[in-house]
């Protein structure tokens, strides 16, 4: 039925490029949330009148966070061009999206933490160091599980923003829909392989965005 409806699109090269961009959005998506959850981390609790206060620690890891959290993606890819020809070998393929992908993503997904942990009240905080709790403690038992709602909902906007990064590391060669759309939809002016490229990766994104409702909707216990 769809090669009837669409008889210019190939469709091999379409699952193809489908599987390519799940797996460039589901690695990235769980590099991200590591890497997110580590520099969210440091980033509040380095803060005013946390348990590691230190201005220059916290001054450097925000400074960071905020360049490369403001370049745009398709010119982060570009610096980061002589990084990933060295990491991966080449700049072609699913695999060389990766590192300017999680590059792009944790910084943007850290300060979601960071702001997720603000909201945690300082009370229960407190508590929990009054009892006598190590850090490690309160991180794993106070501070991820009170803010699993906003850490959930967090990597859920991020994981969709990174489909849309994927499609644009595309255009350059990195694979996926973003890259059977512009070569083989918009250079060969074939529309209907923009059309189909482009309604799959709503679909995608439709999907991360109900799995993620659920998620939060489950842990989110207020």
């Amino acid at each position: 039925m769809l090669e009837q409806l669409f008889p210019e699109v190939k469709w091999e090269n379409v699952w193809e490029a489908t599987f390519e961009t799940l797996y460039m959005t589901g690695i990235s998506v769980l590099a991200t949330f590591i890497l997110g959850i580590i520099l969210g981390l440091l980033l509040f609790l380095t803060s005013k009148g946390n348990i590691w206060e230190n201005r220059f620690v916290n001054f450097i890891i925000s400074a960071a966070v905020n360049v490369f959290r403001s370049i745009p993606f398709i010119l982060l890819i570009i610096l980061l061009i002589p990084f990933t020809k060295a990491l991966v070998g080449s700049m072609l393929g699913a695999e060389a999206a990766l590192p300017a992908l999680i590059i792009g993503a944790a910084p943007f997904y850290a300060r979601m933490v960071e702001i997720g942990l603000r909201e945690i009240d300082k009370g229960v905080i407190e508590a929990a160091k009054s009892m006598g709790a190590s850090t490690f403690t309160i991180i794993t038992k106070v501070l991820l599980p009170e803010s699993m709602p906003a850490l959930a909902s967090g990597i859920t906007v991020t994981a969709i923003a990174l489909v849309g990064y994927s499609a644009m590391a595309g255009v350059i060669g990195a694979g996926g829909l973003g890259d059977l759309a512009y070569l083989e939809g918009f250079q060969r002016s074939n529309s209907q392989v923009t059309l189909v490229a482009t309604v799959l990766i709503l679909i995608i994104v439709f999907i991360i965005q109900f799995i993620g409702d659920q998620i939060t909707k489950r842990i989110d216990k207020r």
